[in-house]
C-alpha cells in the first residue's frame, strides 16, 4: 500500500510539472507560428476574431481589444488598444499578450514580432473562411473541434438556413444592391455578405468577377437598377449625392433598408453573427417582398 501512494504522488507530480503541449498553427500570411501552450492572454485587433473568441467560450483570455471590438458586451471593459489596421503598439506590449490576432490587411504584424510578441493573422472574407478561421482559432485555444469551431458553425449555418426559408418564393426575383461603405463600395456575389444574399434567394447585382468589396461607379447602379438597395444609416446620406440615383427603381418605389449602427456591426463582421446578420437581410427582403 505505501509503494502504491508512493507511485501515486510521484505520477501526480510529474502531471503537474510537465508542461503543456506546444502548439503549432499557420495563419493566412501562411507564417507558421509557434506557441510553448495555448495561449491565455490575448490581444485580439479585428472585431470578427474577438466574437469568434467569445462565441468558443473563452472571452476570459482577451486581454485587450481594438477599439471596434463592442460584443459581446464583456469585452467593451477590456482596454482598448486603437484601431486594429495601425493600433498602439505600445499598448499592446503593455499588456503582456501570449499572442495577437489580428487582420492580415493590419501593417502592426512586423513590429510586434520585432518586438518578440507572437502574432496570428486571420482574415475571413467567404462563409468557407469564417468556418476554417473558427477551427484555427479552436486549435490556437487547444478546443476540441466538436465542442468548439465545429458547434458554432453549425449554429451558424443552420442559422442562415433557417433565415432562407422563411422567405416566400417570389423573392427571387429580387435584384439587391448592398452598399457597404461610402466610396461607394459594394458587397460582391463573391463576399461572405454576397453569398448570404445568395443563400437567401435574391440576386446581387454585383457579380462576382468584381471581387468581394470592389468600390464601384455610381453609375454601375443606375444602369443595373436593382429593385431593392440595402445600406447603412452612416452612409445613406451619401447616396443622394450620387448622379443619375433617383432614377433607380429601388429609390423611386422606395425599397431601401437602412440598418442602424448596431445592425450594421453584425451585417459587417464574418463571424458567429452570421445567422443573425441573415435575419436581418431576410427581414429586409420580406419587408419588400415582390419588389422584382
Amino acid at each position: 500500500m505505501k509503494t502504491f501512494t508512493t507511485a501515486f504522488i510521484l505520477l501526480l507530480s510529474l502531471a503537474v510539472l510537465a508542461p503543456a503541449h506546444a502548439l503549432q498553427l499557420t495563419d493566412d500570411r501562411g507564417v507558421s507560428v509557434t506557441l510553448a501552450q495555448s495561449p491565455q492572454r490575448i490581444v485580439s485587433l479585428l472585431p470578427s476574431l474577438t466574437e469568434s473568441i467569445c462565441a468558443l467560450g473563452e472571452c476570459q483570455r482577451l486581454v485587450g481589444v481594438d477599439r471596434y471590438s463592442n460584443y459581446p458586451a464583456s469585452v467593451k471593459s477590456l482596454p482598448g488598444v486603437g484601431g486594429g489596421l495601425d493600433p498602439n503598439i505600445e499598448a499592446i506590449v503593455a499588456l503582456k499578450p501570449d499572442v495577437v490576432v489580428l487582420a492580415t490587411s493590419s501593417r502592426a504584424s512586423q513590429r510586434l514580432e520585432s518586438l518578440g510578441l507572437k502574432v496570428v493573422a486571420l482574415e475571413p472574407k467567404t462563409h468557407a473562411d469564417v468556418q476554417r478561421v473558427l477551427k484555427k482559432l479552436g486549435a490556437l485555444l487547444d478546443i476540441p473541434d466538436a465542442a468548439g469551431a465545429g458547434r458554432v458553425w453549425r449554429i451558424i449555418d443552420s442559422g442562415v438556413s433557417a433565415a432562407a426559408q422563411s422567405l416566400p418564393a417570389k423573392v427571387r426575383n429580387t435584384r439587391v444592391y448592398f452598399e457597404v461603405s461610402r466610396g461607394p463600395y459594394a458587397a460582391g456575389e463573391s463576399s461572405f455578405m454576397g453569398e448570404t444574399l445568395t443563400r437567401l434567394g435574391v440576386k446581387n447585382i454585383i457579380p462576382a468577377a468584381l471581387g468581394p468589396f470592389p468600390r464601384i461607379n455610381p453609375e454601375f447602379v443606375v444602369r443595373a437598377n436593382p429593385d431593392l438597395i440595402m445600406v447603412s444609416s452612416r452612409n445613406a446620406d451619401a447616396m443622394k449625392a450620387y448622379p443619375g440615383w433617383g432614377a433607380i427603381k429601388a429609390i423611386r418605389d422606395q425599397r431601401i433598408c437602412l440598418f442602424n449602427p448596431e445592425q450594421s456591426d453584425v451585417l459587417v463582421r464574418p463571424g458567429p453573427r452570421m445567422a443573425e446578420a441573415a435575419r436581418i437581410m431576410a427581414q429586409c427582403i420580406a419587408d419588400n417582398a415582390g419588389a422584382g
